[in-house]
């Protein structure tokens, strides 16, 4: 286990067919938190709520090996354009499933039963880690702050996702 911090490369996709790089607020939020807890942005995209041109993204960044981690935010609710959960879920190896549970407890806190509306998931594919994150700004904050971030520490006790990056592609 490491006791030294040890950046990741992070690939943060907003999922959106209105916001811009001016009004995408969450992906702002999560580029400004993930360089200031000292990761490294691989690459920032916004792309529309459309299931194929979503899953082509995440589906190079998890095949090009450089980003260690992939957030996106949008399109985890339950509109007919809400579609990242089904577009990303498909290229998992494995689920997170603990994830979303703990998301919505802890967005349960901020939400009330609104809560229940969202999906968001995370798993891991190849070596990557994937989260799916909520598009509201609060709900990024809340993914971040409360679960991704110390998840994605080196130095989190008694342990983290990043100490599992070895043996992901275990066979």
């Amino acid at each position: 286990m490491s006791e030294e911090f040890v950046p990741l490369h992070i690939a943060v996709l907003t999922v959106s067919d209105t916001r811009t790089e001016t009004t995408d607020k969450s992906g702002r939020v999560l580029v400004e938190r993930l360089q200031a807890a000292g990761h490294v942005l691989h690459e920032k995209r916004i792309c529309p709520d459309d299931v194929y041109e979503l899953r082509a993204i995440v589906a190079r960044w998890i095949a090009d090996d450089a980003p260690d981690v992939v957030i996106t935010t949008g399109g985890t609710g339950l509109t007919g354009r809400d579609v990242t959960p089904q577009a990303i879920e498909v290229l998992f190896d494995r689920r997170i499933d603990g994830f979303g549970e703990m998301f919505r407890m802890l967005s349960y806190e901020s939400i009330g039963t609104s809560t229940l509306q969202s999906r968001a998931i995370a798993g891991v594919a190849k070596a990557t880690f994937v989260f799916c994150l909520p598009g509201s700004s609060g709900a990024v904050a809340d993914g971040w702050d409360k679960l991704i971030a110390a998840q994605i520490d080196s130095r989190t006790r008694p342990c983290n996702l990043q100490e599992l990056r070895p043996r992901l592609m275990e066979r």
